[in-house]
């Protein structure tokens, strides 16, 4: 494979056309990124450049302080073959509700947006085409003033790259199985589990990878006062539906953050005439109404996954199954509106699609 100047792969049509076969989550970069310095107390323009490395100071504050954000959003391939950004400047205001509990500058929304519409565009052949397939752009903002005093830089980079991303299911739509973290705590009250920074997820992994290795896709945090409540599991928001169809899903607080997917299937739900009720779950509630039947599905949501079905359920004083253990109606009726609506395939009453 060719190389560019800085090392990296310079992809062919061909090579581009392999990888778009088979892209993955993550895996590859396509061949732009837009970046944007903060200095001075005020931003650059966002400029489109080729891919390239960062070159930043060993001193750089990021790598000591842990000043680091970042945001997920996705473009979609619509049916006439245009390009839809989904809910775009939820994104922008989201980052800066994490760049302001970090300490960092707001990056302007337009900006964020306009990032997003350069990138697609400039790497428009990168957008797959295929059901459940999108281009994954990942915005973030980080520390690069180069100090060892503790305190907030400023100096900062703002960066955008792109990645073509398979469904999380390619093989189909299957429910997951997922362990409650029982001796770790990923957020506190007071703390910045409600802000999309790095440090939350580097939480989160030691916990999630033993949970990987013992069989389990994904990990259920409690709250870190009384251990007995649903927060989110590692990167996706949670939903429980009850017997009587109605969704239950934990309040938005400062140890859980406010999903977009999340806000979605609610605004979603309740136009289905699906009674959607933000409450705390217990833990042992869930286990114990799934024995019982009174709860009937559960699923994760999030950017990446869209909606997750969540089969099983195991904690430190037992397990359950929801159902039969397959993915639920409301769970799939839910989900496939939703692709429906990114992809173009549905009427966009929300106005949730902005078209590049």
């Amino acid at each position: 494979m060719p190389l560019g100047s800085s090392g990296l792969p310079v992809q062919t049509t061909t090579r581009r056309d392999e990888i778009l076969a088979d892209p993955g989550f993550g895996r590859y970069l396509t061949d732009h990124m837009v970046t944007a310095r903060f200095a001075g107390g005020e931003w650059s323009a966002p400029a489109l450049e080729p891919l390239d490395d960062l070159r930043i100071s060993p001193a750089a504050m990021v790598l000591h302080y842990g000043q680091a954000i970042f945001e997920g959003l996705k473009t979609y391939r619509q049916p006439d073959g245009s390009l839809a950004l989904f809910r775009p400047f939820d994104n922008a205001v989201r980052f800066n509700r994490s760049a302001e509990r970090m300490a960092m500058p707001a990056f302007p929304e337009e900006q964020f947006v306009e990032s997003c519409r350069m990138v697609s565009l400039a790497d428009a052949d990168w957008v797959p085409t295929k059901p459940g397939q999108a281009l994954y752009l990942r915005p973030f903002m980080f520390a690069t003033e180069p100090n060892l005093g503790v305190r907030a830089a400023a100096e900062l980079l703002y960066v955008l790259i792109a990645s073509p991303v398979d469904t999380f299911f390619p093989g189909g739509v299957r429910p997951i199985s997922v362990r409650t973290a029982d001796a770790a705590v990923r957020a506190a009250p007071g703390g910045v589990g409600a802000a999309k920074c790095a440090a939350n997820y580097s939480a989160s992994l030691a916990t999630k990878s033993a949970a990987v290795r013992d069989g389990f896709d994904e990990v259920l945090w409690l709250d870190a006062v009384e251990h007995r409540w649903v927060d989110e599991l590692s990167g996706m928001n949670a939903f429980v539906v009850r017997s009587d169809g109605s969704l239950v899903t934990p309040p938005i607080s400062d140890t859980i953050l406010d999903g977009i997917t999340r806000r979605s299937i609610i605004e979603l739900a309740r136009s289905m005439g699906i009674e959607v009720v933000e409450a705390p779950i217990a833990v042992d509630d869930w286990v114990a109404d799934a024995r019982a039947g009174r709860v009937t599905e559960a699923f994760a949501c999030g950017t990446a996954a869209v909606v997750a079905p969540i089969g099983q359920l195991t904690t430190a004083s037992g397990s359950c199954t929801m159902g039969d253990g397959a993915p639920g109606p409301v769970t799939l009726r839910l989900r496939e509106a939703l692709v429906a609506i990114q992809e173009g395939r549905a009427d966009d009453p929300f106005g949730w699609r902005v078209k590049i």
